[in-house]
C-alpha cells in the first residue's frame, strides 16, 4: 500500500510539473503578445502620457532645479500673452538671416522664444515636463548670476527678463551708416556696389520704437503750483509693470484692485518747491531792480498713464515693514476681475476752457468718463447719467459680467462709457508662505486649439512646477494675486462700429 501511495504521488508531481511548463510557456506568449501590441501603440499614437495631455488640453510643466519656482511660474505667465510671443517672433527674425546660426543660444530672445512656444503647445514636444537651465545659462551670458539656491522673486525675475531684452534690441543698428542711406536713395546702385561702401552687408534698418516689447508703456508726472496754479511742462518715464500699494483696509470694506490704482495716481503735496511762475510775478511787481529770491511753495504731482501697453503687468506689493523694521508680507486678498477697464487711470492733454465743447462734440467717442484736463477724478453718483449706476467697477462686479466665452457685454453698458482700454486677464501669480520662503504657481489661460489660434480659450490650468492641472475662473479670482497679466483688446462696440 505504501509503494502504491508513493508512485500515485510521484505521478501526481510529474503531472503538475508539465501543467505548470506549459502555464508558463502559455503567460510567456501572453505576455510578448501584450509587448508587441504595447510597442505597436507606441508607433502608432507615441506615449500614452502624451496623448493624456493633449486630449486633455494641457500643457507642459517645468523642473525644478532647487528653488526655482519663481522661474517657472514666470515663465507660466509670459507664454500665456499670445503678443509678447509673437513680439518674440518677430523680433528674432533678424537672427534667421545671419549665417552663424551655431551662436543662437547666446541670444536671450531666441531662447525665450523656444521656451513660450513649447509652453504655450506652439512647439510639439513629447516631454510632460521641460528643463528651463537654458534660460539660467544664457542669463549668465548677460551678466545676470541667479542661484537656484537662494531664494528669489518672481517680479525681479520679470525686470531682469524686459531690462536684457531692451539691452539686445540695443545693440542692433537702428540708424544706418551715411554712406547707406545715399545709396539706399539711388536704387540703380546693386547691393555689391553697396557692399563695397560699406565693407559688408547693410544692416537692417528698423524702427526704435517698433522694436518695443508690448510691456513697455509710459508714465506721465504733472505737477501743479498750489498758488498760482501754474502747471509744469509734463514729465514722461517709461514702465514695464504698474507697482501697486496695497492702500490700508478700511473695516467692512472689500480691497479691490481699482483701490490700488486710485491710490497709484492719488495727489500728494511737495513742499518746499521753487515755482518760476510766482517768482516771475513776484519780480514784476518790485521796483527799482530789486534781487528777489525764488519763491518756493507747494506743488500737487499725479502720476497718471501716458501711454498704455499691449500687455499690462501690475505687481501688488505685499512687502511692508514693521515698526521695528522687520519685512512682512501682507496676505488681505484684493479682488480683481477678469476684465480691466484703464480708461480713468489714462492722461489726456489739457485743452482750453472755450475750446472744451467744440472738441467734445467732434471727438465725443474718445471722451473718458473720470477725466477732467488731465487729472483723473473719482466719478461720484451726480456726474453718473439720471437713472443709470456704475455697472462696472474693476474688482468689484456682479459674476453677471463675466461670461464663461471670454468676452465683455459691452452691449449692457451706456454708449457713452464704453471702454476704450479693456484688457483680459491672461495668467495670475501667487506666492504661498512668507517673507523668507515660499512657493510661486501660475494660474493661466489654457492655449488656444490648433484650428482656432487667434480665439481665446475660457479653460484655466493651475500650475506648481511640474504639476499641471484644470482650474475655475471663480479659483483664479479667489487667489492672492502677486502678479497679474492683462492683455488689451478690442471692445465689441468698436468692431461693430
Amino acid at each position: 500500500a505504501m509503494l502504491l501511495l508513493g508512485g500515485a504521488v510521484r505521478r501526481f508531481l510529474r503531472v503538475g510539473a508539465v501543467a505548470r511548463s506549459k502555464m508558463m510557456k502559455n503567460w510567456g506568449v501572453i505576455g510578448g503578445v501584450a509587448a508587441a501590441v504595447a510597442a505597436g501603440m507606441y508607433v502608432l499614437w507615441g506615449p500614452i502620457t502624451e496623448r493624456k495631455r493633449r486630449r486633455r488640453g494641457l500643457v507642459p510643466g517645468l523642473l525644478n532645479l532647487g528653488n526655482t519656482c519663481f522661474m517657472n511660474s514666470l515663465l507660466q505667465g509670459l507664454s500665456s500673452c499670445p503678443s509678447f510671443v509673437k513680439w518674440l517672433e518677430e523680433f528674432t527674425a533678424q537672427y534667421k538671416t545671419e549665417q552663424n546660426l551655431s551662436a543662437e543660444h547666446r541670444y536671450l530672445s531666441i531662447t525665450l522664444l523656444h521656451l513660450l512656444r513649447a509652453l504655450s503647445c506652439q512647439e510639439m514636444t513629447e516631454d510632460d515636463v521641460l528643463d528651463a537651465s537654458c534660460l539660467l545659462e544664457v542669463l549668465r551670458l548677460y551678466r545676470w548670476h541667479i542661484s537656484s539656491f537662494e531664494e528669489q522673486d518672481a517680479h525681479e525675475l520679470f525686470h531682469v527678463l524686459t531690462s536684457s531684452l531692451e539691452d539686445e534690441r540695443d545693440r542692433q543698428p537702428r540708424v544706418t551708416h551715411l554712406f547707406d542711406v545715399q545709396a539706399l536713395e539711388q536704387p540703380e546702385i546693386t547691393q555689391k556696389q553697396i557692399s563695397c561702401r560699406t565693407r559688408g552687408s547693410l544692416p537692417p534698418v528698423s524702427n526704435h520704437w517698433k522694436s518695443q516689447h508690448p510691456f513697455h508703456g509710459r508714465l506721465t508726472s504733472n505737477m501743479v503750483c498750489k498758488h498760482c496754479e501754474h502747471q509744469s511742462p509734463v514729465r514722461y518715464d517709461t514702465f514695464d509693470s504698474l507697482s501697486l500699494i496695497i492702500p490700508a483696509a478700511v473695516w467692512g470694506c472689500p480691497m479691490t484692485l481699482d483701490h490700488c490704482l486710485h491710490h497709484f495716481i492719488s495727489c500728494e503735496s511737495v513742499k518746499d518747491v521753487v515755482c518760476d511762475n510766482c517768482t516771475k510775478i513776484q519780480a514784476e511787481g518790485t521796483q527799482n531792480g530789486q534781487n528777489i529770491e525764488n519763491q518756493r511753495t507747494t506743488f500737487v504731482k499725479q502720476l497718471k498713464l501716458g501711454k498704455l501697453p499691449q500687455c499690462l503687468c501690475i505687481h501688488l506689493q505685499r512687502l511692508s515693514w514693521s515698526n521695528q523694521g522687520i519685512p512682512l508680507k501682507r496676505y488681505e486678498h484684493v479682488q480683481f476681475n477678469e476684465f480691466l477697464i484703464m480708461d480713468i487711470y489714462k492722461y489726456h492733454i489739457p485743452v482750453h476752457k472755450s475750446n472744451q465743447d467744440e472738441l467734445n462734440q467732434k471727438n465725443s467717442e474718445e471722451t473718458t468718463p473720470g477725466t477732467k484736463d488731465g487729472i483723473a477724478v473719482k466719478p461720484s453718483d451726480a456726474e453718473q447719467p439720471a437713472g443709470t449706476k456704475p455697472l462696472f467697477m474693476n474688482g468689484a462686479s456682479s459674476s453677471s459680467f463675466l461670461m464663461s466665452s471670454g468676452t465683455f457685454p459691452l452691449a449692457a453698458l451706456p454708449e457713452c462709457s464704453s471702454p476704450v482700454y479693456l484688457y483680459r486677464l491672461m495668467a495670475v501669480i501667487v506666492h504661498h508662505g512668507d517673507m523668507h520662503s515660499g512657493h510661486f504657481v501660475t494660474y493661466r489661460r489654457s492655449p488656444p486649439p490648433p484650428r482656432k489660434p487667434f480665439s481665446v480659450s475660457s479653460q484655466w490650468l493651475w500650475i506648481s512646477d511640474d504639476t499641471v492641472r484644470r482650474a475655475s475662473l471663480q479659483e483664479v479670482l479667489s487667489s492672492s494675486a502677486y502678479l497679474l497679466f492683462y492683455e488689451r483688446v478690442q471692445p465689441r462696440v468698436q468692431h461693430q462700429s
